[in-house]
């Protein structure tokens, strides 16, 4: 029972044991890693969110062409069983809850983790943490899918039932809407698309036979969810009310859950860092606490595990430091304030139940619409949700652009001093170094010498006959290859063979959504009709490519609506292109200028081979124009080999963008430039 806490004071609850902390880490190496996380649970972090690099997420070795700049660089490589083991030489795996941002390839990972914890004398029974293993939102924003939707649920349904079976205290599945909100959803776009993943993989379980009725429970009561927390508070927190009654309300109609405590949503939470800026990048920190407010005020919605990024996400790779800052932010709220000790605060609001019912019913409908698709991967192989993300997008950026939604730092209140914790830019973020890569492939040339060929190969063999049986769960075949030191690009290539790979949907292509005939875009249509005529061509054109792996191809998206709309030809195919098959588009299409996106921190390599690549086939004179996340420093170098102009998350203001790119071509042309543009 309650107490009053004095006399005329409310009654106040048991404080609360907080929600898991957790910074989202990895880099460089295994090793590296090894001694952040030690570093980052020794400061009171209280579970571990591993970060892979996009070689280990997409299925590639380390030393494949696709891999090259981008070992190590946005999390940890793991190529194979000895890398799993340093990852997690020193912390007793049975005693921790970690969480594993991995789609794809979440059965490869899961399965060298628990063999190394079993390595360790670990029960099997005893692992807790979660495999995010949700590939659906990858067709959608963040590209690390490799095979079609049909084949990849099947990896999901197996490493649930799996993990029934033999692993009660894990989640096999984490939900993930994060990304989507990332991608431009709105907040009822990121329900409904959130649930319907949900009921796909748990209609996929139950249709598959491999668990019975019975313990259909149980497949509801391990499924968690990974939502984003924007800066709207009110509006992000009534979403997670709405999250959660209509998750009870599906589970208990559509499954038949009678368990009120198997019905509960569940969630973690990353801040947004959609929103994080470049400009006054100070900003981000009461950016960051603010959305984690919105997560945790209100006590019948507050998230079950939080890692927060860091203040100059926007400006490159946060460095220690950065992490532990962010680490501290919780522990402030959850140890000093008495935010813990208290009811909900919001009950009985009317503003907050009208707002829950708004974004219920949106919800709902939108759910609808892809229930009469046929489902999410009917909808996924359409285009119709990528060219829904693509067009929401377009829509916010539109509204900063015009001053609707204002960004303090960005489109008001520019005015500014220097920021202190930006003044070094280069010293502001972590810096890889290309010797770690260059360490990680040596690595992996170590262990294919060393292990017994024959085992391997008898592994694969075993792997590929099992995928191609659809009645054979691929867990088991899976712990065999990880077991013989099967590398991670090892088996993805068979998974490869016998399933296939998949190039998702654009959504550019569909996106409805033009940006109007402003005065500023009108100039600019006018410099690009001009220009072409100018040079003899019929209307510019622009190549837009994502060399490597990095998969976010969010901003690009974006240029190619507002170049579309300017009056260019654009040619896009989507992500993960080699830089010689871009140079090689560049010609065949006989394009006017390349536009690169890199946003993983690859572009110190990657760009300046599309460089080479062109002048191989006598091309140099077309322009390249890059953008993404590029410290001031790699900028200059990369003007200085050759790239016309380099754009960063400052340049937020999209018809100026496709004003330089006009310019950057006046300029290889012989013509005066007519709209701007520094460079």
């Amino acid at each position: 029972m309650m107490e009053p806490n004095g006399p005329g004071q409310p009654p106040r609850h048991p404080r609360e044991r907080p929600w898991l902390m957790r910074t989202y880490a990895g880099h460089s190496s295994a090793a590296e890693s090894n001694a952040l996380f030690r570093r980052n649970l020794a400061k009171g972090q209280t579970g571990l969110s591993v970060a892979f690099d996009l070689p280990t997420q997409t299925g590639y070795d380390a030393d494949h062409v696709l891999a090259r700049g981008e070992v190590g660089r946005v999390g940890v490589p793991v190529g194979h069983l000895g890398d799993m083991r340093a990852l997690f030489d020193g912390i007793p795996l049975e005693q921790s809850n970690t969480s594993m941002t991995i789609n794809a390839t979440a059965m490869w990972l899961l399965a060298l983790y628990q063999v190394v914890a079993q390595e360790q004398g670990a029960d099997l029974a005893a692992l807790a943490g979660t495999t995010q293993n949700d590939v659906i939102k990858e067709y959608l924003s963040r590209g690390t899918y490799i095979f079609p939707p049909g084949p990849s649920v099947r990896l999901t349904t197996d490493v649930i039932a799996y993990t029934v079976a033999r692993m009660p205290r894990w989640n096999p599945v984490n939900v993930c809407s994060y990304h989507l909100q990332e991608a431009g959803a709105t907040p009822v776009q990121e329900i409904a698309y959130a649930l319907c993943t949900a009921v796909t993989v748990l209609d996929a379980v139950r249709d598959s036979g491999q668990v019975p009725r019975d313990r259909m429970a149980e497949v509801v009561g391990r499924i968690s969810f990974f939502v984003n927390a924007g800066i709207r508070f009110v509006e992000e927190m009534c979403k997670m009310r709405a999250f959660a009654r209509l998750w009870d309300q599906i589970t208990r109609e559509r499954y038949g859950i009678a368990d009120p405590a198997l019905r509960r949503f569940r969630y973690g939470v990353q801040v947004n860092s959609l929103g994080l800026t470049e400009a006054q990048p100070e900003n981000n920190v009461q950016r960051i606490v603010l959305e984690m407010l919105a997560v945790t005020l209100s006590r019948d919605a507050r998230a079950r595990a939080i890692q927060l990024p860091a203040w100059n996400e926007a400006l490159g790779l946060p460095r220690p430091a950065d992490q532990q800052w962010s680490l501290r932010i919780q522990q402030v709220l959850a140890y000093e304030s008495d935010l813990l000790e208290y009811g909900d605060l919001f009950g009985g609001s009317a503003v907050v139940e009208a707002k829950t019912s708004e974004l219920m019913a949106g919800a709902e409908a939108e759910m609808a619409a892809v229930e009469e698709m046929g489902g999410m991967v009917r909808a996924v192989e359409s285009g119709y949700l990528k060219g829904r993300l693509v067009a929401s997008h377009a829509a916010r950026r539109a509204r900063i652009e015009s001053g609707q939604d204002r960004v303090v730092g960005v489109n008001c209140f520019q005015a500014t001093e220097p920021s202190p914790l930006a003044a070094d830019a280069g010293a502001a973020v972590q810096q890889i170094d290309p010797a770690d890569e260059r360490a990680v492939l040596a690595d992996l040339r170590r262990w294919r010498g060393q292990r017994d060929q024959a085992e391997v190969a008898a592994a694969l063999d075993r792997l590929r006959a099992e995928a191609a049986r659809r009645d054979v769960n691929l867990m088991d075949a899976t712990l065999a290859c990880a077991r013989a030191g099967v590398t991670t690009g090892e088996w993805s290539s068979v998974l490869r063979e016998v399933f296939g790979e998949y190039r998702a949907p654009t959504g550019v292509g569909s996106a409805p959504v033009p940006a109007g005939s402003g005065r500023e875009l009108a100039a600019v249509r006018a410099a690009a009709h001009a220009t072409a005529a100018g040079i003899g061509a019929g209307r510019l054109r622009l190549l837009l490519g994502k060399p490597g792996l990095d998969g976010h191809s969010n901003g690009i998206e974006q240029i190619a609506l507002r170049a579309r709309d300017a009056g260019f030809e654009v040619i896009y195919s989507g992500i993960r292109l080699t830089p010689g098959q871009i140079a090689a588009a560049a010609v065949a299409e006989d394009v006017h200028c390349v536009g690169l996106s890199i946003l993983s921190g690859g572009h110190a390599q990657l760009v300046p081979e599309v460089l080479r690549r062109l002048r191989r086939l006598k091309a140099a004179d077309i322009p390249v124009v890059v953008g993404g996340i590029i410290p001031a420093s790699d900028a200059r170098d990369l003007r200085a080999q050759g790239v016309a102009a380099v754009l960063t998350p400052a340049d937020f203001g999209l018809t100026a963008v496709i004003g330089r790119i006009v310019d950057v071509i006046r300029r290889a042309h012989g013509l005066e430039p007519v709209l701007t543009m520094e460079g």
